[in-house]
């Protein structure tokens, strides 16, 4: 996308009156005018103050010993893939094709930690218990991603998960949970944070994922991990002088948003059956396991994007972005994410703005 583009889309979301996926960006003055009070503190000091503050409130979350801030999940996840390597002694790590290590992060474990990856399946979900079982060389962590984005947002139920997880420390293989967007995975799992990163030796959590802040994430754990990983963390690069607005709106972002994020989920349910009634639709997984989904619609990404643009800028209504071409010719796939500006919108009202949507697909293809 050409930054023009980028720039006209932000322009024409921050202009709408109603928005279905996601939520209107926000300037730089508005986000720190959100953060109030906390502005009147003292900024932190290579990582205490606010971080400090960040860190052990994602510990208390989590129920785990220690939690570290990092500038990016890249680097908190190369660490804790590091710590499970040293500390078993094996360079092998089992990934997920679709996993995060594999599609964003440059294949960095490989690359900057001399790491080597198996998969356990390829299946568009995360690994089995029998899948794990089944390795056929030693493995030092298993990554399990909550949820497995590329996969479209999928979970394992609780007990695959925790089957899972039992099958790896049966097998002498750590744990990691690639929890990026485990806030949004709780209500479908059945079961607490602290429930869900007590599976795992080592949990990654992102704060501007879902919950809002600016930038950076957490490694969770004992004592031990954080304390290999923030030796590990100034190695990488990622002792920061101040990181005071990242850790503040992470702050405010889990004030505000864990709370509702049950209830994103149970509306993500209303808007995905209403978009599956469009023709040619289809939603997967239907319904929702988190409040993010997946739309496939029976036209090219360039006609759709199209048609967003001009309903946001025409009619001042938000319906969905970031069309790409699916691998089947003439169909296209767009994410959508179910957030507060969505909640009074009701099945009637999604399938109606998505009728005017489709029409201008409709009314271009006849003009050309």
């Amino acid at each position: 996308m050409s930054d023009d583009t980028r720039q006209r889309r932000v322009a024409a979301m921050r202009g709408c009156d109603r928005i279905l996926s996601g939520e209107r960006p926000l300037t730089m003055r508005e986000r720190l005018a959100d953060l109030g009070d906390a502005l009147d503190g003292q900024p932190d000091f290579y990582g205490d103050g606010p971080v400090t503050a960040l860190e052990e409130r994602v510990a208390a979350l989590l129920g785990t010993e220690a939690a570290v801030f990092f500038p990016t999940g890249t680097m908190a996840q190369q660490v804790a893939l590091r710590h499970g390597a040293d500390r078993t002694g094996c360079r092998t790590v089992a990934l997920h094709p679709l996993g995060h290590q594999e599609m964003h992060e440059q294949h960095a474990y490989a690359q900057l930690s001399g790491l080597h990856a198996v998969w356990p399946t390829t299946a568009p979900r995360n690994p089995s218990a029998a899948e794990i079982s089944a390795l056929a060389e030693p493995v030092g962590t298993v990554v399990i991603e909550l949820p497995l984005r590329d996969a479209g947002f999928v979970l394992p139920t609780w007990e695959e998960l925790s089957d899972a997880a039992t099958a790896a420390r049966s097998a002498g293989i750590r744990v990691h949970l690639d929890g990026a967007r485990i806030w949004e995975s709780t209500p479908f799992l059945g079961r607490s944070l602290g429930t869900v990163a007590g599976l795992a030796d080592s949990t990654y959590v992102s704060f501007y994922k879902t919950v809002g802040g600016i930038s950076g994430g957490a490694l969770a754990g004992s004592a031990e991990l954080a304390a290999y990983a923030r030796v590990w963390r100034h190695r990488y690069g990622g002792q920061v002088f101040q990181q005071w607005p990242a850790a503040l709106t992470a702050l405010a972002g889990l004030d505000r948003e864990l709370p509702r994020i049950p209830e994103y989920v149970r509306h993500a349910e209303t808007v995905a059956a209403a978009l599956a009634t469009l023709p040619g639709a289809k939603v997967h997984p239907a319904p929702p396991h988190t409040h993010r989904f997946r739309l496939w619609l029976p036209h090219s990404a360039e006609a759709l994007n199209d048609a967003a643009l001009a309903l946001a800028e025409e009619e001042r209504v938000w319906f969905a972005a970031g069309w790409r071409d699916a691998e089947v010719p003439g169909v296209a796939l767009a994410e959508i994410t179910v957030a507060a500006p969505a909640l009074d919108w009701t099945a009637d009202q999604v399938v109606d703005a998505a009728t005017r949507f489709l029409r201008r697909v409709r009314d271009a293809a006849g003009a050309g």
